[in-house]
């Protein structure tokens, strides 16, 4: 069996480091498995690096159909340009095409609809709600996907009939022959998947992301900050986020957070883009910015060099970042949103803060930082990762999809601790 994984990006943001870890763990697993990404194409049997015109040419129809309105340009994707993948080599000598993140012109609705045509094995992995939706990734509010779409918000004139709908029934036509397996990386999106009008008939199932939790794992704390440079005397809170100013990261719960912790002794550790320029919103608050870091052994060493974890988000599926964390031994306090309660077990391994709740959320920075549960956090939070997030064991589940005629409209691989 021959499987071909398609992914927009191959380490840019969490659904593309999600697909490539999958890759990592089949591959580990005995599969035959070939990545595609929109920058790694052959042509004439060579591997090139190839601008994405598609890219370009679609944002510049969304900003012509939003008159001009550069708001919300990269928030929506309407599938209208792509690459036609059935052309590659890589495509047709796979028996399984297993799509993930495949937006930003890389893929049009054309072309997926041509890829459920072609006979093969088609599964899908849903990292945000595009596949629930007309156009957007992200539904917060809005429950129009529950019914055809229409008025969209993130559009500059909103009507029934608009952008949002129109790609609703193109998306809705594409699906009809149900011949795809959906796979959704949490119950929480399982759950939303099957609420909304597009995909509550079709195949859908829960498989986590995986993990290497041979790399991923508990290491020696003073060496590790020894090699970052960070003081050995603080309590050390990391947060990390790869656009630290983007306002679904939850920044001014996390200051409001801080300024009401009562212990003594915390420093925060900032790793992403723009941390240095949050410094004087946190006051008080000790604070060391390591700005971006792509090295994924330095990135070790910052989860076991910190004490606990901290993810303020408003918005999430199953975050790579907790998952980490958890793998390194290193517990989390985040906001119970998305499939963020199915990974942290509220005083088990961590702290699930009441949603935009800040004060909550200081709670739960000193219930994992003050108080005396750094070790016990800390086995449960390996424990689980190792049980549920393993390579070996997200593997099996997928090698167990991939099977002909295996399909499923609702069971979940994913055990709860």
């Amino acid at each position: 069996m021959k499987i071909l994984v398609v992914s927009t990006y191959e380490a840019s943001g969490g659904a593309a480091i999600a697909a490539s870890r999958l890759v990592k763990a089949l591959r580990k697993n005995g599969a035959e498995v070939t990545m595609l990404v929109r920058k790694n194409i052959k042509y004439g049997g060579k591997r090139v690096r190839k601008q994405s015109w598609h890219s370009i040419i679609e944002r510049v129809r969304i900003l012509l159909y939003n008159r001009l309105s550069t708001r919300n340009l990269w928030a929506i994707d309407p599938a209208w340009e792509g690459e036609d993948i059935t052309q590659y080599e890589e495509y047709r000598q796979a028996d399984v095409i297993h799509l993930h993140w495949v937006n930003q012109g890389f893929l049009s609705l054309d072309t997926i609809e041509k890829i459920t045509r072609s006979g093969k094995k088609v599964v899908w992995t849903m990292h945000d709600a595009w596949t629930t939706t007309g156009i957007c990734h992200l539904t917060l509010s809005c429950d129009h996907y529950l019914r055809e779409c229409g008025n969209c918000k993130y559009l500059h004139s909103p009507s029934p009939y608009d952008l949002s709908h129109q790609v609703w029934k193109k998306k809705s036509a594409v699906f009809s022959r149900k011949n795809i397996q959906f796979v959704t990386c949490s119950e929480w999106l399982m759950k939303e998947a099957k609420k909304s009008s597009l995909l509550s008939d079709q195949h859908v199932t829960t498989i986590p992301n995986p993990i290497d939790t041979t790399f991923f794992t508990p290491g020696d704390r003073d060496e590790a900050r020894e090699i970052l440079h960070l003081p050995k005397d603080r309590r050390l809170l990391l947060f990390v986020a790869q656009d630290i100013g983007n306002p679904n990261k939850g920044m001014k719960y996390l200051i409001d957070a801080m300024s009401m912790v009562k212990c003594n002794n915390i420093t925060l550790v900032m790793l992403g883009g723009k941390a240095e320029e949050s410094r004087k919103a946190f006051h008080g608050t000790e604070l060391i910015a390591l700005g971006y870091i792509s090295d994924p052994y330095m990135i070790r060493y910052v989860y076991c060099a910190c004490d606990a974890f901290v993810l303020p988000s408003l918005s999430e599926n199953l975050p790579n970042t907790i998952m980490e964390a958890m793998a390194c031994g290193t517990p989390s306090v985040a906001f119970g949103v998305g499939g963020i309660p199915e990974m942290i077990t509220h005083g088990k391994n961590g702290y699930v803060a009441e949603y935009r709740n800040a004060a909550d959320l200081s709670q739960g920075i000193e219930f994992v930082l003050c108080e005396e549960n750094g070790g016990r956090l800390s086995s449960a939070c390996r424990e689980k990762a190792v049980r549920e997030y393993g390579e070996q064991s997200v593997a099996d589940k997928y090698m167990s999809l991939y099977q002909p005629n295996n399909r499923s409209k609702g069971d979940s691989f994913h055990e709860q601790m």
